[in-house]
């Protein structure tokens, strides 16, 4: 009998311990949309992409460095609300309108991590929900005494951001732009600066005993002057074909310090914790798995109405019917993993145009009956033109990669 209930209250724990669940602060704004500020699991909270509204919902008004501040209290009040402190932040994006701000932005930042500081990525966007200037998403480890930071030799003492940190099984890495980080040079052949981004990171890996086998998910961010089949090419080799880590690839309005290129992603420490999962219908890949297991973590590649297969391309002409394919595409990566949209803490939505964002919520809403995940949602870059090619395929309206846990 005693045997029985132990395993019941083994059984119970595990339960206990794998649960998601909500937070929502007293003190912020509410969501302007089918998402939740916070997402704690056992090990992490999870944050949505936070602007510069004020509690009471009005956006906020005054200097630009107070609007920035109050994005930052924002995160703050949900931090807190999980009965964290700013410093158990591990990881961040900040999302900018103006990137020649950058500096505003990091002033504000010092203020509110004056010690053991988060990695950063840091790009520009073209537009955000309500209007905002900035948008800040963050990850946070429930565990303070399992985040260190990791900084390579070589890197500029003081430094606002931490170019890597450990978080328990994970190692979180800041965004490597193709830029030198001692004297600002950037290499005038793009296939340099992407060479010189995955280099940093690799100097971050190694400082931790790691390597790009360890990766499970990355943010390559291109700047307009970046040609993809570039990044591409430099990218792949890195990398072995058909066990890739995720990724999300996004074409972005600018980068700090004119920048064109940006490496930003997630590493897991042991590689026993690491599964590449790829459904049948999508063939293996030189640049990225559909999802990748970190430990009992799923991080899901960027999907897009994109068919596989066979004639495959964007068949739907609108936003809404192209999110339905999208979040198709990211179940049957879900569903191999033994998961569905019920596990899913955290997504990224990047919408071709704003202004269809009610649209896209429509549909959206529909694939999360429980606790809706948190959600950053930007415009990356300008409008595309909306017109069928020949063969009757339309251009990407919008992109969602999310992470889902067991």
């Amino acid at each position: 009998m005693r045997d029985r209930q132990r395993s019941i209250a083994f059984f119970l724990t595990a339960i206990t311990l794998s649960a998601a669940d909500p937070v929502v602060p007293s003190n912020g704004p509410k969501p302007v949309g089918p998402y939740t500020p916070g997402v704690s699991t056992k090990d992490f909270l999870y944050v949505s992409g936070q602007g510069a509204r004020r509690p009471d919902g009005a956006e906020g008004g005054g200097t630009l460095e107070a609007r920035y501040a109050q994005c930052f209290e924002n995160v703050k009040a949900i931090i807190e609300a999980g009965g964290l402190t700013m410093e158990h932040i591990v990881y961040t994006q900040v999302y900018l309108e103006d990137v020649s701000t950058y500096k505003v932005m990091d002033q504000v930042w010092a203020k509110y991590f004056p010690k053991n500081p988060p990695a950063r990525a840091t790009l520009g966007v073209t537009r955000m929900p309500t209007g905002t200037p900035i948008e800040i998403s963050a990850v946070a480890i429930r565990d303070l005494s399992k985040k260190k930071a990791v900084v390579p030799k070589g890197y500029p003492a003081n430094m606002a951001i931490a170019p890597g940190v450990l978080a328990g099984d994970r190692m979180f890495l800041s965004g490597f732009l193709g830029r030198d980080i001692n004297t600002g040079t950037i290499p005038s052949d793009p296939a340099a600066q992407v060479q010189l981004a995955l280099d940093r990171m690799k100097q971050t890996l190694e400082a931790a005993g790691l390597g790009f086998q360890h990766m499970v998910f990355i943010n390559p961010y291109l700047s307009p002057d970046m040609p993809m089949n570039v990044m591409n090419k430099v990218y792949a080799k890195h990398f072995e074909f058909g066990n890739t880590p995720a990724r999300a690839t996004i074409q972005v309005a600018s980068l700090p310090n004119g920048a064109n290129i940006e490496f930003t992603g997630v590493a897991v420490r042991n590689l026993k914790d690491r599964r590449a999962v790829r459904p049948k219908n999508m063939a293996p890949s030189p640049t990225a798995s559909p999802c990748v297991f970190a430990g009992d973590t799923l991080y899901c590649s960027a999907k897009s109405g994109f068919i596989a297969g066979v004639n495959g391309g964007i068949y739907a002409e609108t936003v809404e019917n192209q999110v339905r394919q999208t979040m198709r595409n990211l179940l049957d990566g879900l569903e191999e993993a033994g998961m569905d949209f019920s596990h899913v803490v955290a997504t990224n939505v990047y919408l071709d145009q704003l202004d269809e964002f009610a649209k896209m919520n429509g549909v959206y809403a529909k694939y999360f009956t429980g606790i809706k995940p948190t959600r950053t949602t930007v415009q990356p870059k300008a409008i595309v033109e909306r017109k069928a090619s020949d063969s009757g395929h339309w251009p990407k309206l919008e992109e969602i990669s999310l992470v889902a846990v067991k």
